[in-house]
């Protein structure tokens, strides 16, 4: 069976992605969490995560010794072992689109990411209110969102961005979380697509698991202190 080694579900936007992915559309796997202790070299998660990669990071998908690691790459593995399942959308044109934005997530959106770090179980209007109106960067990650995603929801005849659930709305999820968490801005079609992201069963078993953590890392948590709620 597949293993896919992932962090913290409360941290860990990018072991989200795939997780989120395989669990929505039903390919099984066996889940191990490496917690997140620290980040520096010598730490329990550092030493166990490099015995899987070179990157010593998660997520790392094995499968029968084979070690994949990096999200997109793994949503990639996946999309070719079970084709069966559409991972992405079934038109080329559609394919290639998706694609980039997958792309432009992975290396894209640099203040919503180190501005608003994912933090499920937080609640926190007033940080995003501040940051909103401190950092001209943040807004505009998220009015490109907006230009991104509202062509496409106008387009599709279905709830996601490419109608039916597929890899980009993997890779979005985790935007999803921080939107909220942060209760930043959003345009209808936007704030819509997010509740819809926010709904699925594979979105809210990951929400649900980032809930019962109760697992509190200060190095993680930049605008709150130990057992604050928000």
């Amino acid at each position: 069976m597949l293993k896919l080694y992932i962090g913290n579900k409360n941290y860990s936007s990018w072991s989200m992605r795939p997780w989120v992915l395989m669990r929505q559309t039903g390919i099984a796997f066996e889940e191990v969490v490496l917690r997140f202790d620290s980040f520096d070299a010598q730490s329990a998660f550092k030493q166990r995560a490099r015995a899987l990669s070179p990157m010593g990071r998660v997520p790392v998908l094995m499968d029968e010794g084979l070690a994949i690691w990096d999200s997109l790459a793994i949503c990639e593995y996946l999309a070719e072992k079970f084709p069966e399942k559409h991972l992405w959308p079934t038109l080329a044109l559609n394919r290639a689109r998706a694609r980039s934005l997958c792309a432009e997530m992975h290396s894209g959106f640099g203040a919503l990411r180190s501005l608003c770090p994912m933090n499920i179980e937080a609640q926190l209007p007033e940080v995003g209110a501040r940051l909103w109106s401190e950092h001209a960067a943040l807004r505009e990650d998220v009015q490109h969102l907006a230009e991104l995603w509202q062509p496409l929801l106008s387009a599709a005849t279905g709830p996601m961005l490419f109608d039916q659930f597929s890899i980009v709305d993997a890779f979005f999820a985790p935007v999803c979380m921080r939107l909220t968490t942060y209760a930043l801005p959003m345009a209808p079609p936007v704030e819509a697509y997010v509740r819809r992201v926010r709904a699925l069963p594979g979105v809210q078993e990951w929400i649900q698991g980032a809930l019962a953590e109760h697992d509190f890392r200060a190095f993680e948590e930049p605008y709150r202190s130990a057992g604050t709620g928000t």
